[in-house]
Formats: C-alpha cells, sequence, structure tokens
C-alpha cells in the first residue's frame, strides 16, 4: 500500500514507519523539520505546520491510507491532536473518502463494565482527572474523525511501553480492553498497521492492551 504517515518522528511513529516499511509499503512520512531522524527508505515531506492545506494534500495524494501518530505526550502539549486531525481531515480530496487511523488512549471512554474494580473506580477515573487536557484533546479529536466522511479507526492504549513487537496484544471493538493496564508501542503500530485489513475497525474506536 502507499501510506503517509504524520507524527512519524515520536517513539511510535518510528517504529510504525519501520514496520510499514519492512512490510513492503511505500511511505511518505510528513515532518515538521529536515533535522529529525528518520528511516532513509521513507520519503520525507517536510510540513511546518499542518494548517497549510495544500502541502497536507500533496502529502495525501495517491496515498491509500494515512496513519497519524500526533498527540499530546504531556498536559502542556494539549491540545494538539485534535488540531492535527482537523488539518488532515480538511486536506482529504473531498471525492474519495480518507483511510485514516490514529492514536486516541484508553481513559477517553468510561472503562467497561467487566473491568475490574481498582480500575473502574479508582485507577482510570484518577488518571483521567490528572490528564484531563490531554484526553479532552483526544476526545476532541475523536469528535472530529465522528463528524466526518473518512473511514477512520482510533486506537485506545493504556499505558504505552518500549517493549517489543510480541502479537500477543489484545483489542476490542468500540470499548477498552478489560483488565489492560499496558501495550508495547510496537505491538500499537502493528495493530494500526493491521487495522488497514480489517473492515470491522472501520468508523470505530478500538481498544488494545497486551
Amino acid at each position: 500500500m502507499k501510506l503517509t504517515i504524520f507524527g512519524a518522528s515520536g517513539q511510535t511513529g518510528r517504529l510504525l514507519t519501520r514496520q510499514a516499511l519492512d512490510s513492503g509499503h511505500d511511505v511518505t512520512v510528513v515532518l515538521r523539520s529536515a533535522s529529525a531522524d528518520i528511516d532513509p527508505r521513507a520519503v520525507a515531506r517536510i510540513i511546518p505546520a499542518l494548517d497549510d492545506t495544500a502541502a497536507v494534500r500533496e502529502a495525501l495524494a495517491g496515498a491509500d491510507a494515512a496513519l497519524s501518530a500526533i498527540g499530546p505526550r504531556r498536559r502542556a502539549d494539549a491540545p494538539v491532536a485534535a488540531p492535527a486531525t482537523r488539518a488532515i481531515l480538511a486536506a482529504a480530496d473531498a471525492g474519495a473518502p480518507l483511510r485514516l487511523v490514529v492514536i486516541s488512549a484508553a481513559p477517553v471512554a468510561p472503562p467497561p463494565a467487566d473491568d475490574g474494580f481498582v480500575s473502574r473506580r479508582i485507577a482510570l477515573p484518577l488518571i483521567g482527572a490528572l490528564l484531563r487536557p490531554v484526553y479532552d484533546d483526544l476526545r476532541a479529536m475523536e469528535g472530529e474523525l465522528a463528524r466526518s466522511g473518512a473511514v477512520w479507526t482510533a486506537f485506545r492504549p493504556p499505558r504505552l511501553t518500549a517493549g517489543p513487537a510480541t502479537g500477543a496484544y489484545r483489542t476490542r471493538i468500540g470499548a477498552s480492553v478489560p483488565r489492560g493496564l499496558t501495550v508495547s508501542r510496537a505491538d500499537l503500530a502493528d495493530a494500526m498497521l493491521k487495522s488497514l485489513h480489517r473492515p470491522e475497525t472501520e468508523r470505530a474506536a478500538v481498544g488494545i492492551a497486551g
């Protein structure tokens, strides 16, 4: 496939780029500056600001799908995911629905009813309160997707780790994975790429956990 990856210089974005290239995909990465250390097999497009609609549209031209690893790393970063997603959607070809896969987070939605008591009643509410600007940003992003004509998938991981790709992760359409505390960035990248061949993930939020 021909893929355009946003946020390719981040921890998850680099893994996403490498896995896509290793799988034989034709990859274009969108970067804010030429100083980013990116796999040389990818085609790099330097776009300092995603509100440059013409430049983003050119980066998306001919792509079978776009994947975004853009998101807030801490409270002070937000909002970043919603504005970036809004810009990508605005640049997409109106005549052909954009296939777009993004990263959200498990605390964006209420915990599943079959989750553990501590997670439902203590851990997730506490995390949600402490990082409210982050999750408000991600909720706004999911709202932009839901209102769009894009064929989207929003993955909702719990805490991300630097562990290896295991392929043993769990996913759940429309809800978080119960008792899912962590997942590796490598497994998240793998799930994002595989979702391009999973029609059931289209126009849906997908929980993921190790």
